[in-house]
């Protein structure tokens, strides 16, 4: 029996938010380090997974299968394609990065009320959130899938509730409760999305006899699958509707900027640059391998609210007063792009929406993490409060810059090569739809760029007059995601060919092919 690769790659964060949490209360400092050591050991394992996976072998490798529970046909399978590979390292890299932007973010905070922040307790969440996305990002089992993309909420509630933004306004008594209100909303928004993609789950057994997207497959391919049309479309809403909720797409979205204004800098990144991406993932996977027909019915309707998020997060991130929230609406706006490419059903379309997931991934940890070490010197979110950083904070105001550019898709950044391959394909089937997008390419210009005058240039105020620089903690955790940005801007082969395969092989679920350019003949 040939090493679980893929089961070790998601136990060992399991297992480290288990040792993390049972840590001696005293030994706050020995927690944190054993929850870093724990990653950076995730991290390995998932760079040995990508060494291993082979772009041009089956569409499923590294595959695991037993049988779990038997009556109800239930297997724990696991298996990645070039798409969920590429995301279980994005998921992998991205942790270390949050674990030491948070190193100070649950240490203990005396109060009023002298109120204990467990720092075991805030490491442990985050390695145990990072397990169960690796696990979502490998199961082949439907049933599997869903018992991990719910279970994430749990750790996920407590995050955001329990380890709240310090950098309030109001009064620790106010934030607290304002922190329990986006948790709570949080939770229920994906509950709602989780108890209806259950229905869809039962239906989908009972129609299909399996949860085994290789057994499903099989009876599609010899015909012995035969899914009325409305069953199809009633099931494929019953999971896209819990995809749309946790990706966020608008109308199903205000959950994200409460959660993301409420939590700590970290944990913002982990919702949206980690946790969000199971749904568009899931989109990939489930919807379009199980519901090929009902995927295409709906499309239409899918690319207007697509369109919608898109137009609508950028247009509310320009008027955005808070530093985080305008990041979060300014997210809307990018999976609003990286949807759009999904159901744009063109190779262009989907290997842009994945690269899109990478990059935004990368762009926003970038972003929002050099945005929490300034909120954490200045001690607010408000725009308003901020000028002139730039000249006390040089590094700090460069890479804030770098990180904001990219956000905009500036070429030779990363998200630029995404979004051109997402509008590419989206208007070679849909060209009012590409059009219109276009449009956020120009609100996303403008809410980045005003941010950086209000915050970095103009005369310094006071308050900022005596702010440190980066230190070399920061430094570790922004400079390697800048580095990156720039050569995936310059390079993404190395990603394109991972994904492109596994795109193939949804366009072939799907039975869709490009569309041939018009070419008139010459006169």
């Amino acid at each position: 029996m040939s090493f679980p690769l893929l089961t070790a790659t998601a136990a060992l964060p399991a297992i480290g938010a288990i040792a993390t949490a049972a840590v001696p209360a005293a030994q706050r400092t020995a927690a944190k380090w054993l929850a870093l050591l724990v990653s950076l050991a995730t991290l390995v394992l998932a760079a040995i997974v990508l060494v291993r996976f082979d772009p041009d072998g089956d569409r499923y490798q590294l595959t695991e299968s037993h049988s779990w529970i038997k009556d109800f046909g239930v297997r724990y399978e696991l298996g990645v394609d070039g798409i969920g590979v590429a995301l279980v390292a994005l998921t992998a890299l991205l942790i270390p990065f949050i674990i030491l932007a948070g190193w100070h973010d649950a240490d203990p905070l005396e109060t009023g009320n002298k109120r204990w922040r467990p720092t075991q307790g805030f490491f442990a969440l985050i390695l145990g959130v990072e397990a169960m996305v690796i696990i979502s990002f490998e199961a082949t089992d439907v049933f599997v899938f869903y018992i991990f993309f719910e279970a994430m909420l749990i750790p996920m509630y407590f995050l955001i509730g329990g380890f709240g933004d310090r950098a309030h306004q109001h009064g620790e008594e106010t934030a607290s409760t304002q922190r329990s209100y986006a948790a709570v909303k949080f939770l229920l928004y994906n509950l709602v999305g989780g108890l209806i993609m259950l229905a869809a789950v039962i239906g989908l057994y009972v129609v299909a006899g399996s949860f085994s997207l290789s057994e499903i497959a099989e009876a599609r391919a010899n015909g012995s699958l035969d899914m009325a049309t409305s069953t199809e479309r009633w099931l494929f809403l019953g999971f896209f509707f819990a995809f749309a909720v946790k990706a966020p797409l608008w109308p199903l979205h205000t959950w994200l900027p409460n959660a993301m204004g409420e939590a700590t800098a970290p944990v913002a990144v982990l919702i949206t640059a980690v946790v969000d991406k199971v749904g568009t993932f899931a989109m990939l996977r489930f919807c379009l391998q199980l519901f090929p027909e009902a995927s295409k019915w709906a499309t239409p309707a899918i690319l207007v609210l697509a369109l919608i998020s898109i137009i609508y997060g950028a247009l509310l991130a320009v008027g955005q007063r808070d530093i985080k929230r305008l990041v979060a609406y300014a997210s809307i706006s990018h999976f609003g792009f990286i949807i759009m490419g999904i159901f744009a059903m063109t190779s262009q379309g989907q290997s842009g929406a994945t690269l899109y997931m990478v990059n935004h991934g990368i762009s926003t940890a970038a972003l929002m993490l050099v945005a929490g070490f300034l909120i954490s010197r200045r001690g607010s979110r408000l725009i308003a409060d901020y000028g002139g950083v730039q000249k006390v904070a040089p590094v700090l105001a460069g890479t804030f810059l770098i990180g904001g550019l990219a956000t905009l898709s500036l070429p030779g950044l990363a998200p630029f090569v995404s979004e051109f391959l997402v509008l590419v394909g989206t208007f070679s089937s849909y060209p009012v739809v590409g059009i219109i997008a276009t449009f956020g390419i120009v609100l996303a210009a403008l809410y980045t760029l005003v941010l950086y005058q209000r915050t970095m240039t103009g005369p310094v105020k006071p308050e900022v007059a005596a702010m440190p620089d980066l230190r070399v903690r920061e430094l570790v955790v922004v400079a390697p995601l800048v580095v990156l940005l720039i050569f995936l801007g310059v390079y993404p082969k190395p990603v394109t060919d991972i994904v492109n395969p596994a795109v193939k092989a949804t366009m072939s679920d799907v039975q869709k092919k490009d569309p041939q350019p018009e070419v008139e003949a010459a006169k």
